[in-house]
């Protein structure tokens, strides 16, 4: 049952014109896309590999500095983002500036922003496993090209599915993990951050270590 719905997932790739290596679904995607930050971007605003496709405004593909040492990875866009295409531009996104700014003294054109899903989960969900492993590729490109030196995974979400690891970010945030050869911190989402003030602490320690490692 499980390679069958392993073959009817590479075969819908494929129709969406999507080419790939044997080992798509493993832990080590990889799959034949673009070297440019643009042409990469244009396949994936034509992508209809999942469900979202279909609810979406617009892909938000990400935006920064592609050659930034500092990459941050989110869980998928929200309500504003949808709207403009644009990562992080909301709420949460204003949060996120203050501290990029504020923290560690940097500018939004200084970095990196995408997220695991390119496109907005209905009602804010949480991303399912066939939406993020359908998006993953396009991120793990995006990484492949921009090569950061740091990963910041903002929330659960962004650490499980870039490294394959299930754990709560309570107990991840602050420490620092590898993924093929580049640091990896993960570090609470700004949108929990708002709802859960009383963490902001935990998450400015977790600035400041980012912070030293540049």
């Amino acid at each position: 049952m499980k390679n069958l719905m392993k073959l009817k997932y590479l075969y819908k790739l494929k129709e969406a014109g999507v080419e790939y290596f044997e080992g798509f679904v493993s832990e080590d995607k990889k799959v034949d896309m673009p070297n440019e930050l643009k042409e990469l971007e244009k396949i994936c605003k034509n992508c209809t590999l999942c469900d979202l496709s279909k609810t979406r405004t617009n892909v938000v593909f990400g935006e920064g500095n592609p050659k930034a040492k500092l990459m941050f990875i989110g869980e998928g866009p929200g309500e504003m983002e949808d709207k403009t295409g644009r990562p992080f531009v909301g709420r949460a996104g204003k949060l996120l500036t203050k501290i990029i700014e504020n923290v560690l003294e940097l500018t939004r054109e200084d970095v990196y922003i995408a997220n695991i899903v390119k496109c907005r989960p209905p009602n804010n969900r949480v991303p399912s496993i066939e939406e993020a492993e359908s998006c993953k590729p396009y991120l793990l490109k995006q990484i492949e090209i921009i090569n950061p030196e740091i990963l910041v995974c903002l929330g659960k979400t962004a650490f499980m599915y870039l490294l394959n690891e299930n754990l709560p970010i309570s107990r991840v945030r602050g420490q620092i993990f590898e993924y093929k050869g580049r640091k990896v911190i993960p570090t609470y989402h700004p949108s929990f951050l708002l709802r859960n003030p009383s963490a902001k602490k935990e998450a400015y320690k977790d600035f400041l270590l980012i912070k030293s490692m540049l």
